[in-house]
């Protein structure tokens, strides 16, 4: 079905971006016009999920040229929720970053380059065409780039140094691979790609593509061994850009494998064997990690990359049970990894450090805020009906019935190192006596803040941790679009003839 309005998240994105520029001094004009644009998006994208998972896919074709010769948009359930989920995340850094982002950084054209970001996000969800891919990657990381150095500071060079500079061989492995996939089919249209990639004769040569489109994309999501630039350069910037890029940029990594490897590339023995190794061991290697840092940024960016591990279950198994885990765990992650990264500024802002040895008596100082910051602490641990919970049961089952008890044991050993993890920050954190608190002044405590600003550290947190619940206690919702995204995976015909129309043979 064709319809131009599915590239409305981009373009609405875009605008807000254009709008902001002629705002650039008026920082409380800045913050109004983002949340504004911000709900408008969230509205956008519910309701046109809501739309194709009644009226089914829809494509539209730039300049009325017919795939594959045009650059194809295509909206199916799996882009549409991922629209909508990273639209929400956006919406609570939007106000996060009104109450904690300090003025001087708003001043240097933080909103605008955050609706740049979310603009290659949902580009890179709608996008139906490999090397728009390739484009929707670089807006994001350029974008991110200028994010990760508004202000300047030394550390926050080095950390974006060590981003930019592995995200471009990520990129250079990325466009190396489309240049092998257009000299083998002449096409770049993922759907058509999906038909002409099975006539190549030459399978080692598929398999050496596929190699580099899994490096493009394990440096990207930070899969083993390729994670170490992320717990080196996320706790660099500020809470409020920490958390967008914890929430979000590591998952479009995974989407892309999700994308491309049902469409183009699957199916051959020895990229599962190779992938289900890789995943074991970012569950492993991630997790363990976690054990060994005190600084809560560098916790929850080694949790980020355990739980990617998580994610290439259903990417490595591929059945439609294991598919059913990981789309369930795509959409609890990017919205507690958002809220997990905002409760770590927020103790930060109240305490004036993030390291778990320094802190203390957060429970009993503000008890109601720490409730609200158990929510995605505990979510993420998994505990039941959490929202973390649900997807662990579908990894296992789907890698038992593969017979790979490799994946069953990395899963478990995984869940429980970050409940340790978990329940040693939240016993530093917020049991233990508080003593010779803050310890050092980072501006203005929580506490000496206006009512506002407090509310804005509040409300996001409170939005998630709703959604969050929301996830956990209405799974079977939840379950049954995680199924239906599964099938489309696993038997994608329906998206190819779509975007295709009847050019099927």
């Amino acid at each position: 079905m064709n319809n131009p309005y599915i590239v409305l998240p981009i373009i609405l994105q875009l605008i807000a971006a254009v709008v902001l520029m002629f705002f650039w001094t008026k920082i409380k004009a800045q913050k109004t016009i983002s949340i504004l644009f911000s709900v408008v998006a969230v509205a956008v994208a519910a309701f046109m999920l809501h739309d194709v998972w009644h009226n089914g896919i829809q494509i539209t074709q730039s300049g009325n040229w017919k795939a594959p010769f045009g650059i194809t948009f295509v909206a199916d359930l799996l882009a549409l929720t991922l629209v909508l989920i990273s639209s929400i995340a956006a919406l609570g850094v939007s106000i996060f970053s009104a109450g904690s982002m300090r003025d001087e950084r708003l001043k240097f054209g933080y909103y605008p380059v955050f609706h740049f970001l979310v603009m290659g996000l949902q580009g890179a969800f709608l996008t139906g065409d490999i090397f728009n891919l390739y484009v929707w990657f670089e807006v994001i990381i350029i974008s991110s780039f200028v994010l990760m150095t508004l202000g300047g500071k030394k550390h926050q060079l080095e950390g974006a140094i060590k981003y930019v500079s592995l995200n471009l061989l990520a990129s250079s492995f990325f466009l190396t691979g489309i240049g092998f996939l257009y000299g083998l089919t002449g096409t770049l249209n993922m759907a058509d790609l999906s038909l002409k990639i099975k006539l190549i004769e030459n399978s080692g040569l598929v398999n050496v593509t596929a190699g580099l489109f899994l490096v493009a994309f394990g440096i990207k999501s930070a899969i083993f061994p390729m994670y170490f630039w992320l717990p080196a350069s996320y706790h660099t910037p500020p809470p409020a850009v920490t958390a967008i890029f914890g929430g979000l940029l590591t998952k479009v990594g995974v989407y892309a494998m999700l994308r491309t490897f049902s469409l183009i590339f699957g199916g051959d023995e020895f990229m599962t064997l190779t992938i289900s190794i890789i995943a074991a061991l970012t569950i492993l290697a991630g997790a363990f990690g976690a054990m060994s840092r005190k600084h809560m940024g560098k916790i929850f960016g080694f949790l980020i990359i355990s739980h990617i591990g998580f994610m290439m279950v259903g990417v490595s198994v591929f059945t439609e049970v294991a598919l059913i885990g990981t789309v369930f765990y795509l959409i609890h992650d990017i919205i507690v990894k958002t809220n997990l990264f905002m409760v770590s500024g927020l103790v930060l802002k109240i305490n004036g450090s993030q390291n778990i040895d320094e802190l203390g008596g957060l429970y009993k100082s503000h008890p109601l805020l720490s409730l609200l910051m158990a929510v995605p602490l505990f979510s993420l641990v998994g505990i039941p009906p959490l929202s973390g919970f649900w997807a662990k049961i579908f990894f296992i089952e789907g890698a038992l019935d593969a017979q790979d008890y490799l994946l069953v044991g990395s899963v478990i050993i995984g869940s429980f190192l970050t409940l340790w993890v978990i329940g040693k920050v939240w016993a530093e954190v917020f049991w233990k006596k508080g003593e010779n608190l803050p310890k050092e002044a980072k501006g203005v405590f929580y506490d000496d803040l206006s009512r506002g600003k407090q509310l804005s550290y509040i409300i996001p947190m409170l939005l998630l941790s709703v959604v969050s619940l929301y996830i956990g206690l209405g799974a079977n919702r939840i379950i049954t679009l995680s199924q239906k995204i599964a099938a489309e995976l696993v038997d994608p015909s329906s998206y190819i003839q779509v975007v295709l129309q009847n050019q099927m043979p």
